[in-house]
């Protein structure tokens, strides 16, 4: 297979506006910044070097033994949970067997192998014999459990004769579970909801700053890392909504009213000043602050420095049975992290390789994931907030291969591929600022066939609709494999409800137009924009570069 244009620029700017200059760009708009995505807001690599290594064989995990290793392991790393040491678990070469989730819920932890060669003898295999569902449910998974019963969640497919209740496993779960100690990794029932007493309330200030008043410091300090909640108190018609979606749209779902005491934006930063009533973030505000909102700063309970290096996840090949019914053969689940990261994984049949949710600051690099089954998920982001994926390449097939999620925003997909019936997703849900940069794709098109949904969204219609404002789109290369019996541009579309996007550099190996809208700002169609080649590491070069003056 051979790749586009998939160029490593160091190259990003100041402040959450960015108006590139027309010299570089030849544009005069609005960006967020995503330049703060990824492990220490991509300001530094996770440095191991003096971690204490613990060679996982000498706590009685033998490779290649043919048995279970599940038990040896999760005694292992119950033996550390009193410790703050920084540990990491060496893994050798050869296949480990597992078959239970194993919970990482302390911090400074690092899983590694030793590689993911071929040659199992050069490699760290993690093999999974069965799905999640025949491990032991978890209480992690109780209120989900629930509410798939209470709302009737069930697949139905008429033509396929389909009626299945959906799975526990089909979003949520992995084998290798991060999570927080006493965490609830995401809301379902109202009923079990705990509003958070706020630490403080921010008066009203702008987009893109990042010293702000409130209106007490004495819970505050210096280090603390908090999360920024915006809250939509004012219904159907609430001024936040005008925010994400701005005023073009009449879709936008029940879910953004109903649960009011639920933030509908997140943002998770570190307090680096305060000075009298005045508090410094280390990463700006991704929206204004208006009074009626009550933006509040609350506690965010997580672990941190957890990291997953050099080895290989295997599951069985297994027949696709229905979407929302996956078994879940998930490896890896980032739940509860701030400043975490995965790097030089390969995962083969999975259901769906790297789910997250409630994280924040995890760079995810160089992943495969392969295999002939037909998987929900590669790597997702859900209810994310400054996630970089980068290096990622999807050679198996899958439904939303490159996928923001549920109130995911300001992550960014770098430098990917997706070899196989690629959909950039967007799956509603008040996603909003993410950023595809550089990706390729490869497309098939069948006979007559005149478009193809580049762009299609999923998700309920109560969290309608696709995205919010300023999803990005830079340097998108589509590599069709097959040339249509037409001379008419190829459309490339999708996506009709997601507002003021930006779509730069979108090209293909044949002509092609774009369908997108409303008030979509699409520029240099047809051409690989290489004044630019990737927004996010522009950004993160000029951003450095400020820093070191």
């Amino acid at each position: 297979m051979k790749y586009g244009k998939l160029n490593t620029w160091l190259l990003c700017a100041s402040s959450m506006c960015l108006s590139l200059s027309a010299a570089a760009t030849k544009l005069e708009t609005y960006y967020p910044d995503y330049s703060y995505a990824g492990y220490q807001n991509s300001e530094a690599e996770p440095n191991t070097a003096h971690w204490k290594v613990i060679n996982v064989d000498d706590e009685g995990l033998t490779a290649n033994d043919g048995l279970d290793d599940t038990q040896a392991l999760k005694k292992l790393i119950a033996s550390l949970a009193s410790s703050d040491e920084p540990v990491i678990l060496q893994f050798n070469a050869g296949r480990y067997i597992l078959s239970d989730i194993i919970f990482i819920k302390r911090s400074q932890l690092l899983i590694r192998g030793v590689g993911t060669a071929s040659d199992n003898a050069l490699a760290t295999e993690f093999y999974f014999p069965r799905p999640l569902m025949y491990a032991p449910q978890p209480q992690e998974f109780d209120e989900l459990a629930e509410y798939l019963v209470k709302f009737n969640k069930v697949q139905k497919e008429k033509k396929h004769n389909i009626k299945l209740p959906y799975s526990l496993y089909s979003w949520s779960g992995g084998f290798f579970w991060t999570a927080a100690p006493g965490d609830r990794s995401k809301a379902y029932l109202a009923e079990y909801d705990k509003q958070p007493t706020p630490l403080a309330l921010i008066e009203e200030t702008n987009a893109g700053v990042k010293t702000f008043k409130v209106d007490q410091v004495e819970q505050l300090k210096v280090g603390q890392v908090v999360q920024i909640n915006w809250y939509n108190k004012s219904g159907k018609n609430g001024s936040l909504l005008n925010t994400l979606y701005g005023d073009k749209l009449d879709n936008i779902g029940s879910h953004h009213w109903n649960f009011p005491d639920r933030a509908l934006s997140r943002q998770q930063t570190e307090i680096v000043n305060i000075k009298g009533n005045q508090v410094t973030i280390k990463t700006p505000l991704i929206h204004p602050v208006k009074a009626q909102w009550q933006v509040s700063l609350t506690n965010w309970n997580h672990i941190h420095n957890v990291g997953f290096e050099q080895f290989k996840i295997t599951f069985p090949e297994h027949p696709y049975v229905a979407h929302h019914v996956e078994p879940g053969f998930n490896g890896i689940y980032l739940t509860g992290l701030y400043n975490g990261w995965v790097k030089d994984v390969q995962i083969t049949d999975a259901d769906s390789a790297i789910l997250t949710e409630k994280a924040a600051n995890i760079t995810i690099e160089r992943v495969q994931t392969k295999g002939k089954s037909l998987a929900h998920y590669s790597v997702q982001m859900g209810g994310v907030h400054h996630v970089l994926v980068k290096d990622l390449i999807v050679k198996n097939p899958v439904m939303h291969p490159l996928s923001f999620n549920t109130l995911a925003n300001n992550n960014v997909y770098l430098n990917s591929v997706v070899e196989q019936v690629p959909v950039l997703d967007q799956h509603s849900g008040a996603n909003h600022q993410n950023l595809f940069d550089n990706i390729t794709v490869y497309a098939d098109l069948e006979k007559g066939q005149t478009s193809y949904p580049l762009f299609k969204g999923g998700g309920a219609g109560y969290w309608k609709p696709s995205h919010g404002r300023y999803s990005t789109f830079w340097n998108i290369s589509v590599v069709f494999n097959s040339r249509p019996e037409t001379t008419q541009p190829i459309i490339l579309n999708g996506m009709k409800d997601g507002p003021d996007a930006r779509l730069i550099g979108v090209h293909a190996n044949l002509p092609v137009e774009i369908s997108y809208g409303p008030d979509a700002i699409i520029k240099h169609t047809g051409e690989y924009y290489q004044a630019i080649p990737s927004l996010f590491q522009y950004q993160l070069q000029q951003r450095l570069k400020g820093q070191s003056r």
